[in-house]
């Protein structure tokens, strides 16, 4: 499951925002089910931000989200991301020179290829 929350940062504030994104990612990256993360800025807009985590499932993030360390660090950061969906899962995938490997939709009633 692959969470997507991107920012928006004025220009004046991206050394806070930086700060306290690597908090909320290391509370994150602490979690149990955590895969992992990155934090990225836009190559064309550098106001444009983009907090990008992996878990093992959908339970695994949720749960991670009621952990105290995510509350005080990462839960106040999310909630200043675009109000837009954040949580995707993995239909398909591939390895650098591997086979597309289809997984099956939680939510979807038919089969995605």
């Amino acid at each position: 499951m692959l969470v997507l929350n991107r920012f928006v940062v004025p220009p004046d504030a991206p050394d806070e925002f930086v700060s306290r994104a690597h908090a909320a990612l290391a509370a994150l990256a602490a979690s149990t089910g955590y895969v992992s993360g990155r934090l990225t800025r836009a190559l064309d807009d550098p106001a444009h931000w983009t907090l990008v985590t992996e878990w093992e499932s959908v339970g695994a993030y949720r749960r991670a989200l009621g952990g105290f360390d995510v509350k005080v660090h990462a839960t106040p950061l999310l909630s200043e991301s675009l109000d837009e969906p954040s949580a995707f899962e993995t239909l398909a995938s591939a390895s650098p020179g591997g086979e597309i490997v289809v997984a099956t939709s939680d939510r979807a009633t038919e089969q995605w290829r």
